[in-house]
């Protein structure tokens, strides 16, 4: 069956579901979605390159002199305590807990440093007509976003912020103020920008001939010939599968884990606090406890939402996905489907209890006065949260669909 150049060039594979259709002329203010699970093929007509890049490169240089400022200050028994960025991972590592300080290094500092510049390139790149093997480029910083959690840092800086006003006087600094801004640039970056538009302005040396059975790339959804499966995508360059490999035992493995770590997670201590000669071990469930009686109860309900109820929501869809797949279950799939996106984008922000350690053990220092010290409950909450990660980003949904008879 031949089709037109044109039609060719709108083909689309869904990455969720499978469905292979046309896209249709964008609209300036809808958003195109995918005709069986509802996932958002391409955004509006109007989003373009412009906005993203200036939000981007405001982000990242927003985050150079947070990195390079001091965040907040400390004030307690006349001796003063200075936060920056990587004051939590130093700390961290010194008092042992090597794991903790190098997942808070790279998800605070290296991947959104990383990410923001990936994307200020190729979005410069993209605006000037630069020729550069950008898709890689791209392909990288789409599997990096996950990772760069400055907005989640920010909100673990808050709930840190609360418990800190009982021990001393807090006040936020120059690099402090910057970080505010760079979370602030990188939401509004998010919103406006639409990573299909890149996709669609990336060019192509030659137009991928598609015969009667085809694979779209895992990566950016272009449509390919079948026979071409284990070469490299031609856009992103990516290997090209018919479905993430081993999806299933992968991802069984690793929700296994999960729930073996969940509870000491959640039952042991993951902090301390030494006041005065007196030891008061922290649990997450405490904490949030600490913030309700201190009056912050929209702030309790984000933290024991992210760090109790997200891990084990993550656990339990994908656990369903697993089992209903493995009967080979037709029902629910489009809300199975809608479960996954959701698991997949909400598990980044189970990690503000592990930036809220950082930053109370990187700061309150201050001998035998007063002083606060991870607990091995961090060390196993930690890889409850990126064990639930990695799963959710094993998990291939379109064999939902293969194993549901919908293809």
């Amino acid at each position: 069956m031949r089709m037109s150049q044109q039609s060719q060039a709108n083909l689309i594979g869904c990455s969720d579901c499978g469905l292979v259709q046309v896209l249709p002329p964008a609209a300036v203010d809808s958003v195109i979605e995918c005709a069986r699970c509802g996932h958002a093929l391409m955004g509006p007509a109007e989003a373009g390159i412009d906005a993203p890049l200036a939000f981007s490169a405001t982000a990242l240089l927003l985050l150079l002199p947070s990195a390079l400022s001091p965040l907040m200050s400390l004030t307690s028994f006349g001796v003063q305590r200075r936060s920056w960025l990587p004051t939590g991972v130093e700390a961290l590592w010194n008092d042992g807990f090597a794991p903790l300080a190098v997942l808070v290094f790279l998800f605070s500092i290296v991947i959104p440093f990383i990410y923001l510049g990936l994307m200020v390139w190729v979005l410069s790149a993209i605006r000037t007509g630069m020729t550069a093997p950008l898709g890689k480029l791209f392909r990288w910083a789409e599997k990096l976003r996950p990772w760069a959690m400055i907005e989640v840092y920010l909100v673990g800086c808050c709930v840190a912020y609360t418990r800190l006003e009982d021990i001393g006087n807090l006040h936020v600094n120059v690099g402090g103020w910057c970080l505010i801004g760079a979370a602030f640039a990188i939401v509004l970056f998010t919103i406006s920008f639409d990573g299909r538009s890149v996709w669609n302005a990336l060019p192509l040396r030659t137009q991928p001939a598609i015969g009667r059975r085809a694979i779209s790339c895992g990566t950016c959804d272009l449509l390919i010939d079948a026979d071409r499966e284990q070469s490299h995508c031609p856009r992103c360059h990516a290997r090209l599968h018919r479905r993430k490999p081993d999806s299933m035992r992968r991802t069984l493995a690793l929700v296994i884990t999960g729930y073996l770590l969940y509870l000491p997670a959640n039952l042991l201590p993951v902090l301390s606090i030494e006041h005065l000669g007196r030891e008061q071990p922290s649990t997450i469930v405490s904490g949030v406890h600490e913030l309700i009686s201190s009056g912050l109860w929209p702030l309790a309900i984000i933290v024991f939402t992210a760090s109790v109820l997200v891990p084990l929501m993550k656990l339990f869809g994908l656990s369903l996905m697993l089992i209903m797949t493995r009967w080979w279950s037709r029902r629910w799939l489009v809300g199975r489907t809608r479960l996954y996106r959701f698991i997949d984008f909400i598990g980044r922000w189970s990690s503000i209890d592990l930036f809220m350690i950082s930053i109370l053990v990187g700061l309150v220092r201050f001998g035998a006065l007063t002083r606060v010290r991870p607990e091995p409950g961090a060390l196993a909450f930690a890889a409850v949260i990126v064990i639930t990660m990695i799963a959710s980003r094993c998990f291939d949904p379109r064999i939902m669909w293969d194993t549901g008879g919908t293809t």
